[in-house]
C-alpha cells in the first residue's frame, strides 16, 4: 500500500470510541476566535518537553502480547505528523500557514478536521477530563500514571490588558474551576482502582499553568521585578532562588514596591487565594499538584507561589482521614537554566530548615530560543528603546548556551535528588541503637525526560544508592530495577503523551513496582480551546523534537505501519 493511498484513506481513521459514558461536562469558557496554530511543529505540547498493588509485566514482550499493539490508524496519523515535524521550513511557516486556513470559510472547517484526526488525537487526551478517562484507564492497564494538563491560556493580548469586558475576567476563573474539576475526576479514578481509603499508589495527578490563572500576567512580571530588587543578595544567577519573605509584599500597603501598582497586589492577592483553594482540595482528595515552569521573567514569582504552597501543604498530615502522600505540591525545575543546581540545592536547605517536603519535578527546559531571543536586546545599546519581555540584571542569558552544558546540569541534579531520597529512605537510628522506619519525605521527585541517557541514569543511580536491586541481566538484556513502595512514593519518571512511547515502554519492561513508576503527561481541552495553548508552544518547543528526535519517531510509526501490512 503506498503512502498516497494511505493518506488517501487518514481522514476517516480516529480513536476508537469511548468506552463509557457521560452525564455532563464542566462549563467551558468561550473563545469564538482560533488564534494561529503552529500545528506542524508537533511538539506543540513539548514544554514542556510525573490500586492495588498492579500486577507489572515479566518483559517487554509479555507487554505485548497482553496489551496489543495500536491500531494501523495510530501509526499512519503518528508518520503524518512527524513528517510534517521533520520539515523545518514548515514548522517555521505553520503558524502563518494555519493562520490563513482558518480565515477561509469552509476550508477552515476542513482545517479543523484534519487538525483533530492529526496533532490533536497524537498529542491531546480528549475534549474534557471524563473524555480523556479511557486513555487513563489504559495507562494504568500498561502500569502507567497519567498526569492531567488543561491547556487552556488566556489568550495573549487578553492576558496583557489590551483586550477588556467580562470575557477577560471569566476566562481565568473557568480555569480554576476545571482544575479543581480535573482533581475531582483524577482522584474518583484512583479510589476506583485502591482499596478504600488508601493513600498510597496514586498515580493521577494534575498540572497547573499560574499564568493562565489570572487576567493580566504583567502582574506575575512586575512581582518578578520586585523580587530581583528585593531579595537578600545571593551567588545565584537570574531568575534567583526564592525566599520566605517573598510573599509579604502581598500583605503590605500599595505603594511599598515601585515595581508594583496596586491592581497588581490585588490581583496576585487573588491568585494565591485561588491556589491555596486548588490546593486545598488537592489535599483533600489525595492529588498531587504540579507547577509548570514558564518564562524566566515570571520565574521569580513562580517561584514565590511556589514555595510559600509547598511550606503550607507539604506537611505531613495529623488527621488519619486526610488521603495526601507527601510531598503534595512540586515546582518545576529546568535544567536549562544555570541557576538550576544552586537554586536546587538552596530550596533543599530551606525545605528543611522549615520543616516542609520539597517537590520538584526535573525538566530540561521548553523555552531556550524565546529565553536568547529575548535576552540579547535587553543588553543590546538600545535597550530602552526595545520591547524584550526579559528583566535579568545578568550579562550572560539565564539559559545555558548549549545542549551538552543543560544535559550535565540535569544530570547533576539527577544525583542530587536521588541522594536526598535515599537520605530519607535510610533507617534512621533510634535512642536504642535500633533503626527506625523512614519517615515523612522531605523531597519528592518526578524526573521528566525523553532522554534515555537520563532515565538510564536515574534507574542506576537508584541501585547504586541502593533504592532498588537489579537482576535478571544476560548479555542480550539490561537487568531488571525492582523498587519498593517507599521509593515509588518519592520518586517517578514521565514523558509527554503522544512523544517517545519507545522510551515509556522501555522504563515500563525494566521496572517491577506495586505502583506505576513511569507516567504520562496528557493535556486535554476542546480543539478550540486547545488551539492557542498549540499555537505559543510551537516555534518555542521545537527544539524538543531536534536532534533527529522527529525522524526516530517517523521511522517508528513506518516500522509500526509495516508490521501492520505485512507481519
Amino acid at each position: 500500500m503506498s503512502f498516497r493511498l494511505l493518506w488517501g484513506t487518514f481522514p476517516r481513521l480516529s480513536r476508537p470510541p469511548l468506552s463509557r459514558a457521560f452525564a455532563s461536562a464542566p462549563p467551558r469558557a468561550a473563545r469564538s476566535r482560533l488564534p494561529a496554530l503552529g500545528v506542524a511543529s508537533g511538539l506543540t505540547l513539548a514544554s514542556y518537553l510525573w490500586l492495588k498493588d498492579q500486577p507489572v509485566h515479566a518483559d517487554a514482550e509479555e507487554a505485548k502480547r497482553e496489551h496489543p499493539s495500536p491500531p494501523l490508524s495510530s501509526f499512519v496519523r503518528a508518520y503524518v505528523v512527524y513528517a510534517m515535524c521533520s520539515v523545518p521550513p514548515l514548522v517555521d511557516w505553520s503558524p502563518q500557514i494555519l493562520s490563513t486556513l482558518l480565515s477561509i470559510p469552509v476550508i477552515s472547517d476542513v482545517t479543523k478536521a484534519l487538525v483533530r484526526v492529526t496533532f490533536f488525537d497524537q498529542f491531546v487526551g480528549g475534549e474534557t477530563a471524563e473524555g480523556a478517562l479511557p486513555l487513563v484507564e489504559q495507562l494504568r492497564a500498561e502500569n502507567k500514571g497519567c498526569l492531567f494538563a488543561y491547556s487552556v491560556e488566556v489568550d495573549e493580548h487578553e492576558a496583557a490588558g489590551k483586550a477588556k469586558g467580562n470575557s477577560v475576567q471569566s476566562v481565568h476563573k473557568e480555569c480554576i474551576r476545571e482544575m479543581i474539576h480535573s482533581i475531582d475526576v483524577a482522584a474518583d479514578f484512583e479510589d476506583g482502582h485502591l482499596p478504600p481509603g488508601s493513600s498510597k499508589g496514586r498515580r493521577t495527578w494534575v498540572a497547573i499553568k499560574l499564568s493562565a490563572l489570572l487576567t493580566n500576567t504583567e502582574s506575575l512580571v512586575n512581582f518578578s521585578r520586585h523580587l530581583i530588587q528585593n531579595r537578600p543578595a545571593a551567588s545565584i544567577a537570574f531568575p534567583g532562588t526564592p525566599h520566605p519573605s517573598d510573599l509579604d509584599v502581598l500583605h503590605q500597603k500599595a505603594g511599598t514596591s515601585d515595581a508594583m501598582t496596586e491592581q497588581d497586589i490585588a490581583a496576585l492577592k487573588e491568585l494565591y487565594v485561588d491556589l491555596t483553594a486548588v490546593c486545598q482540595h488537592a489535599q483533600e482528595r489525595g492529588v498531587k499538584i504540579i507547577i509548570d515552569a514558564e518564562h524566566s521573567w515570571y520565574q521569580p514569582a513562580l517561584d514565590a507561589f511556589a514555595l510559600g504552597l509547598m511550606s503550607t501543604f507539604n506537611r505531613p498530615s495529623s488527621s488519619t482521614e486526610s488521603p495526601n502522600v507527601q510531598p503534595l505540591v512540586l515546582n518545576t525545575y529546568q535544567a536549562y537554566l544555570r541557576r538550576n543546581e544552586s537554586h536546587l540545592l538552596e530550596t533543599l536547605k530551606t525545605a528543611r530548615e522549615n520543616g516542609f517536603s520539597l517537590g520538584v519535578k526535573l525538566v530540561r527546559g521548553a523555552y531556550h530560543p524565546h529565553e536568547l531571543a529575548a535576552h540579547a536586546p535587553a543588553h543590546s545599546p538600545n535597550a530602552k528603546s526595545s520591547h524584550t519581555p526579559s528583566i535579568s540584571p545578568d550579562t550572560l542569558p539565564p539559559v545555558w548556551s548549549t545542549k551538552p552544558e543543560t544535559d550535565a546540569c540535569y544530570n547533576k541534579c539527577v544525583d542530587i535528588l536521588v541522594d536526598a531520597v535515599a537520605a530519607d529512605v535510610a533507617p534512621r537510628s533510634s535512642w536504642f541503637g535500633k533503626s527506625s522506619a523512614a519517615q515523612a519525605p522531605t523531597v519528592g521527585v518526578l524526573f521528566g525526560t525523553h532522554n534515555w541517557e537520563s532515565c538510564r541514569r536515574v534507574l542506576n543511580r537508584l541501585v547504586e544508592k541502593g533504592l532498588a536491586t537489579a537482576d535478571g541481566a544476560t548479555p542480550d538484556r539490561e537487568p531488571i530495577v525492582r523498587i519498593g513502595s517507599e521509593v515509588t512514593e518519592r520518586i517517578a519518571l514521565a514523558q509527554l503523551y503522544g512523544m517517545h512511547d519507545d522510551l515509556t515502554d522501555y522504563l515500563v519492561g525494566r521496572t517491577r513496582s506495586s505502583t506505576p513508576f513511569v507516567i504520562k503527561y496528557v493535556p486535554y481541552g476542546s480543539l478550540a480551546e486547545v488551539m492557542p495553548y498549540l499555537s505559543r508552544r510551537a516555534i518555542e518547543n521545537k527544539s524538543v523534537l531536534g536532534d533527529g528526535a522527529a525522524a526516530a519517531e517517523r521511522k517508528r510509526a513506518w516500522d509500526g505501519i509495516k508490521r501492520k501490512l505485512f507481519g
